[in-house]
């Protein structure tokens, strides 16, 4: 059996999310592979890999912060609000200022109210958005609360009649960059789309860790799940007796350690389970003992 764990992919450029996944159960040697948080296929850069167990560390992990280094292109808009998408319209982004893209950022930082792309993966009467997109038919979303934590301009570049804006946004799960370069383009009245996207750090994994495809086909580096949860979230180590309890999905004394998923160690250090706490009993989210 493959080892449990996580591998850090650096995704290539025109790779799906599936593709990878695809790639990394013949290089693992397992069927059993999934992913945390969907790469365009445009963007480059961190994507989280769980093998075995660890596809049941997935769905959490998805809710960690994202960093991304990207480019917005004002001038320019389009239907997938990047740079795969048909133009829609033009407009000369000539006499946009550096004071006015700060200022669109600033009311684009903070907890914001966002639209999903057209083409998005967001359901709408039981269909995904993206599918009533390319069958040409506009679909209603609603907006949604997100979090862009930071939003850095790293540089400024006039080219003709479009603008590009070099960025590092630091954002919550859930967040489109793609529709945060559209809502600035809207912002200035010019339009914009995004022509670059990579993202550096899903949660406290980074591109430090990211191996490329080619890389982890000579040799597949696992991230033992113990190592990835205690990364990742808080860690409670347990006695014997604990560990009996949460290891048949009994509960344990809350010891406040915080909102969301405590990784829960018996005293071997084996990972058994992550927990959460509510109130003063801390219940099994997961449990991995088998």
């Amino acid at each position: 059996m493959a080892e449990s764990g996580l591998i850090i992919v650096d995704k290539p450029a025109d790779w799906t999310s599936h593709d990878v996944v695809a790639k990394m159960r013949r290089i693992a040697g397992t069927r059993r592979v999934g992913h945390a948080g969907t790469l365009d296929p445009m963007a480059t850069g961190v994507l989280v890999i769980g093998v075995e167990k660890a596809t049941r560390l997935l769905g959490h992990l998805m809710l960690t912060e994202k960093v991304y280094e990207t480019t917005i292109r004002l001038g320019v808009s389009t239907n997938t609000d990047d740079a795969e998408g048909e133009v829609t319209a033009t407009a000369s982004a000539a006499d946009v200022t550096a004071a006015e893209i700060h200022k669109g950022i600033a009311a684009l930082t903070g907890e914001i109210m966002q639209i999903p792309p057209q083409v998005s993966a967001i359901k709408v009467d039981g269909k995904r958005a993206y599918k009533s997109a390319r069958a040409g038919e506009t679909v209603e979303l609603a907006a949604r609360p997100v979090t862009v934590r930071a939003f850095e301009v790293l540089g400024i570049r006039t080219l003709d009649d479009v603008v590009d804006v070099d960025a590092v946004v630091t954002c919550s799960s859930g967040t489109y960059i793609r529709a945060l370069a559209r809502d600035l383009g809207a912002a200035l009245g010019v339009g914009g789309h995004l022509t670059r996207l990579r993202r550096t750090r899903v949660g406290p994994y980074d591109l430090s860790l990211a191996r490329s495809v080619e890389q982890l086909a000579e040799e597949c580096v696992v991230l033992p799940i113990g190592e990835a949860v205690s990364a990742a979230f808080p860690r409670r180590d347990v006695t014997a007796d604990e560990a009996r309890v949460i290891g048949h999905g009994g509960r344990l004394p809350a010891l406040d350690l915080g909102m969301g998923p405590i990784g829960v160690f018996g005293p071997d250090g084996e990972l058994l389970a992550l927990v959460e706490e509510h109130g003063p009993i801390a219940k099994p989210l997961a449990v991995f003992v088998s």
